[in-house]
C-alpha cells in the first residue's frame, strides 16, 4: 500500500513538473518554438481576427451608408466624418480594445505588427488622427515585416491627407514609390495617392493613377464608384471622351442604381461636349426613357438640369432656363439638387445675359439652400455681394433721382399723386388682408386662429401654406420674376408705365435718403402677419390719410439742403456702380455710360480724375479710342492718374537737383511765415515736379500753406485731393492723421 502511494505521489509532482515547465515555456518574451506557436494561435484566433472583422464590418457599414452628392465631384476614398462613425464608435472601440490584447500578452507573436495597424486603422476611422499617426510611424520604426510597413506607411499617408498635411503626405508616397510593394499595398497605395492629388486639385495626375488602379480591382459597387469619380475627373480636365469611356464602365461594374443613373446622365453630357451628333441625337431618346421610368419619379429633377446643362452649352439659354425651371419644380420635398440649379440659372443671367437683377434673385435663393462646405460657396458669397451692392446702387439712383422729380412738382399735381397712392394702398391692404383670411380659413376649416399651415397636419404638403415651404416659395419668386420682370414691391407693379407707380414708390421706399450709405436694402419689407394671418397693424388706430400724406412728404427733399444730399446720394452711386461694373463685373460697355452720366449730372465731382483714366481704360478695354486720356493729362498733370498713362511729365538728368532746390526755397519761404509767395510759389512748381521724387512732398507742403493763407474748409479739401492724387505716396498715413484732426476742429467749433 505505501509502495502504491509513493508512486501515485511520484507520478503527480512529474505531471505538475511538466505543466510548469510548459508554462514557463510559453512566455510571451520566450522565444521557443512551443511558445511561438502557441501565441501566434491565440493571438491569431482570440485577438486579430476578431478586431480584423469589426474594423472591416464597420467600414462596409459607413460605405453603404454615406450620402452622395453627384452635383459635385466624389471623393476617392470616403473622408473621414466624426458624425457617421458614431453608429460604429462602440464596435471600433471593441476592436482597439481586442487587438490590444496581442501587445499585452503575445509580445513574441507574429501578428504584433498586425495589430499594431488594426490600432491605426480604427483610430484612422474615428477621426483621431494625432494617434493614428503616432501608431503607424511606430510600425514602420519597429516592424519586422517589410509588407507589415509598407501597410502601415500607407494608412500613414492617408491620416495626413485627413489632416490635411499634404507635405507629409507627399514625402511618404515619395518613399513608397521606390518601394516593392506586394498586391494589396500598390493597389491602397494607387488609390491614396490618388485621393491626395485630388483633394489638391491635380485632377489630371488622380486620373491618371486611377487608370492605372483598375486592373487591381474586381467588379463591384466600390470599383464602380471609381469609374464614375474617373470619368467626372476627366470631365474637369476637358477630355470628355475618356469621361464617356469610363462612365461606360460604371455599366460594366455591378452598379448600384444610383450609379448607373448619374453614369447614363453623365455619359449624356459628355457627349454634348464632343460634338458627337449620333450620341446627341440618343441623349433625347434617353431622356424620355429616364422622365417615364416609375423608378426615377424623385430624380426627374436631376434630368430636367442635364437637360438644361445640354441646352446651355449649345447656347440656348431661355431653353436651358426652362428646363432649370422644371428640374426645380420636380423637386418635390427632396432639395438637394434645387441650390444647384439656382446656381446655374444665376450664372446664366449674369454670365450669358448679364441681366444682373435676376441673378441675384438666384443666387440668393441658392446661397440659401447651398451647404456651407460646398466649394461653390464661398465664391457665391462673394458674388452676391458685388449683386447686393450692385442693387443698393441702382435703387439709391432711382429712388433719389424720383424724390428729386416729386420735389419740382406742382403742388396740386403733387397732393393728386399722393392721395392717388394713398386710395391704392387702402385698397390693397384691404385685399391683403381677405386674401390673408381666404388662407386661414381653408387651413383651419374656418375654426382655427392658429397660423396656417403651421400646426394643421392633416393638410397634404399642396396644401399648407405657401409661405411656410421654401421651394413653393422659391418657385413663386422664380414664376414672377419670368412673367414680370424684376419689380419693387410697391403700388400699381404690373402698369407698363411706370412713372407714376415709381414715384410713389420713391416715397414709401426705405431707402428714399434715411438708410445708411451702405445699406443693402432694394425693396421695402414685407408686412407683419399676426397669428390669424391678418397683417399686423403698424400703429392702431390706422392713420389718417392726412397723417399719411405727411409721412410722404417728409420723404422729399424740398430745402436746398435735403437735394443737395440726394444729389450726393445720387453721385456717389454713380461712381460706385461704374467701378462695379468695370472691376467686379468685368463690364467695360456698362461702366462706360455710368461715368459719363456721373461728369454730366455732376461736372465739379472730386472723383473726375480717377474717372477721366478709368473711361480710357474702359475705351482700350472695348476697343474705341478716346480723347479721355487727353483730357486727363491737361486737366490734371500732376496726378497719380496722369502718371499711370505714362504720358507724364519728362525730366532731365538734372531734374531731382532741380526739385530739390525748389522745394527747398518754397519750404524756407514757408518757415519766415511768408505763407502767401511760398503758396504761389508751390501751386506753380507742382507741374514742373511731375514725376519725381519730392512731387508727393511738395503738395504736403502746398496743403499745408493751404490751412494757413486759406483757412479750415480749403484745408480739408486740399487734403482729400491729396488722397485722390497720390494712393501710393509713403505720407498717405500721415496725411490722413491731419485729415482725422481737421474733422474732430471742425466738429468742436459746430
Amino acid at each position: 500500500m505505501s509502495r502504491y502511494l509513493g508512486k501515485s505521489l511520484f507520478l503527480l509532482l512529474t505531471v505538475l513538473a511538466s505543466l510548469t515547465g510548459g508554462l514557463l515555456s510559453c512566455s510571451q518574451y520566450s522565444t521557443k518554438p512551443v511558445s511561438k506557436g502557441y501565441h501566434n494561435l491565440t493571438a491569431h484566433y482570440n485577438a486579430y481576427v476578431i478586431a480584423r472583422d469589426q474594423i472591416n464590418q464597420a467600414e462596409q457599414i459607413l460605405f453603404q451608408a454615406r450620402q452622395e452628392n453627384y452635383n459635385q465631384l466624389l471623393p476617392i476614398l470616403l473622408p473621414v466624418d466624426s458624425m457617421l462613425i458614431q453608429s460604429v464608435k462602440p464596435q471600433l472601440d471593441d476592436a482597439i480594445k481586442k487587438a490590444s490584447l496581442i501587445p499585452e500578452r503575445h509580445q513574441n507573436s507574429q501578428w504584433l505588427d498586425d495589430a499594431y495597424i488594426l490600432i491605426g486603422r480604427a483610430r484612422l476611422i474615428k477621426q483621431d488622427l494625432p494617434n493614428a499617426i503616432e501608431v503607424f510611424k511606430y510600425v514602420n520604426t519597429k516592424g519586422t515585416n517589410d509588407d507589415d510597413k509598407h501597410t502601415a506607411l500607407v494608412g500613414l499617408m492617408r491620416a495626413y491627407i485627413e489632416a490635411t498635411d499634404y507635405t507629409n503626405a507627399l514625402n511618404v508616397a515619395e518613399y513608397l514609390r521606390n518601394q516593392p510593394l506586394n498586391k494589396v499595398n500598390t493597389r491602397d497605395f494607387y488609390l491614396t495617392k490618388a485621393y491626395l492629388h485630388e483633394r489638391q486639385g491635380e485632377y489630371a495626375t488622380a486620373a491618371g493613377i486611377l487608370d492605372a488602379t483598375f486592373p487591381a480591382l474586381k467588379k463591384g459597387e466600390s470599383t464602380a464608384r471609381l469609374h464614375l469619380i474617373a470619368g467626372q475627373l476627366y470631365d474637369l480636365i476637358g477630355q470628355p471622351a475618356k469621361a464617356v469611356d469610363h462612365y461606360r464602365q460604371v455599366l460594366k461594374s455591378r452598379p448600384s442604381y444610383d450609379q448607373s443613373f448619374y453614369a447614363n446622365l453623365y455619359a449624356i453630357q459628355s457627349s454634348g461636349l464632343t460634338g458627337d451628333k449620333k450620341r446627341m441625337a440618343q441623349s433625347e431618346e434617353m431622356f424620355d426613357k429616364l422622365l417615364n421610368d416609375r423608378k426615377n419619379v424623385d430624380l426627374k429633377d436631376k434630368v430636367y438640369f442635364t437637360m438644361g446643362l445640354l441646352e446651355a452649352r449649345s447656347g440656348r439659354i431661355d431653353k436651358a432656363i426652362k428646363f432649370y425651371s422644371q428640374s426645380i419644380q420636380a423637386a418635390g420635398a427632396n432639395t438637394n439638387q434645387v441650390p444647384y440649379t439656382y446656381l446655374e440659372i444665376g450664372k446664366l443671367y449674369f454670365e450669358k445675359k448679364a441681366d444682373y437683377d435676376h441673378a441675384k434673385v438666384y443666387y440668393d435663393s441658392a446661397l440659401a439652400l447651398l451647404p456651407k462646405q460646398s466649394p461653390d460657396y464661398a465664391a457665391l458669397v462673394t458674388r452676391k455681394k458685388t449683386l447686393d451692392e450692385f442693387v443698393q446702387y441702382k435703387t439709391t439712383i432711382r429712388t433719389d433721382d424720383s424724390l428729386l422729380t416729386l420735389s419740382k412738382m406742382d403742388p396740386p399735381a403733387l397732393d393728386k399723386l399722393l392721395d392717388k397712392a394713398i386710395a391704392q394702398r387702402e385698397r390693397d391692404d384691404k385685399a391683403q388682408v381677405a386674401l390673408a383670411q381666404q388662407i386661414v380659413d381653408r387651413a383651419t376649416g374656418g375654426t382655427s386662429n392658429s397660423v396656417p399651415g403651421a400646426t394643421n397636419s392633416n393638410l397634404q404638403p399642396a396644401e399648407r401654406w405657401a409661405l411656410y415651404n421654401p421651394i413653393a416659395l422659391s418657385q413663386g419668386k422664380q414664376e414672377f420674376l419670368v412673367r414680370w420682370g424684376n419689380r419693387l414691391l410697391e403700388d400699381n407693379w404690373r402698369r407698363s408705365n411706370k412713372e407714376a407707380s415709381v414715384a410713389i414708390a420713391a416715397v414709401n421706399s426705405p431707402v428714399s435718403g434715411a438708410s445708411p450709405a451702405n445699406s443693402v436694402n432694394p425693396n421695402s419689407p414685407l408686412q407683419q402677419l399676426d397669428v390669424s394671418g391678418a397683417p399686423a397693424p403698424s400703429n392702431a388706430p390706422v392713420d389718417s390719410r392726412k397723417t399719411q400724406r405727411d409721412a410722404m412728404m417728409a420723404k422729399i427733399p424740398f430745402t436746398k439742403e435735403a437735394q443737395a444730399g440726394a444729389n450726393q446720394r445720387i453721385e456717389n452711386a454713380l461712381y460706385k456702380l461704374g467701378k462695379l461694373y468695370k472691376f467686379d463685373l468685368n463690364q467695360p460697355a456698362d461702366a462706360i455710360p455710368t461715368f459719363e452720366q456721373l461728369l454730366t449730372r455732376y461736372p465739379n465731382t472730386l472723383q473726375k480724375p480717377e474717372i477721366y483714366y478709368l473711361l480710357y481704360l474702359s475705351n482700350e478695354q472695348v476697343g474705341k479710342s478716346s480723347s479721355w486720356k487727353d483730357k486727363l493729362i491737361a486737366e490734371y498733370p500732376n496726378t497719380s492718374y496722369a502718371r499711370l498713362t505714362g504720358q507724364t511729365v519728362t525730366h532731365t538728368s538734372n531734374s531731382e537737383v532741380q526739385a530739390n532746390k525748389t522745394y527747398t526755397d518754397i519750404y524756407e519761404l514757408y518757415k519766415a511765415n511768408n505763407t502767401t509767395e511760398a503758396l504761389t510759389r508751390a501751386d506753380n512748381a507742382l507741374s514742373s515736379l511731375a514725376g519725381t521724387q519730392l512731387e508727393d512732398k511738395l503738395a504736403l507742403l502746398r496743403v499745408m500753406l493751404v490751412g494757413k493763407v486759406k483757412g479750415v474748409d480749403a484745408y480739408r479739401q486740399a487734403l482729400t485731393e491729396f488722397v485722390r492724387d497720390y494712393p501710393a505716396s509713403q505720407l498717405l498715413p500721415h496725411v490722413k492723421e491731419m485729415q482725422a484732426a481737421a474733422d474732430q476742429t471742425t466738429a468742436k467749433r459746430k
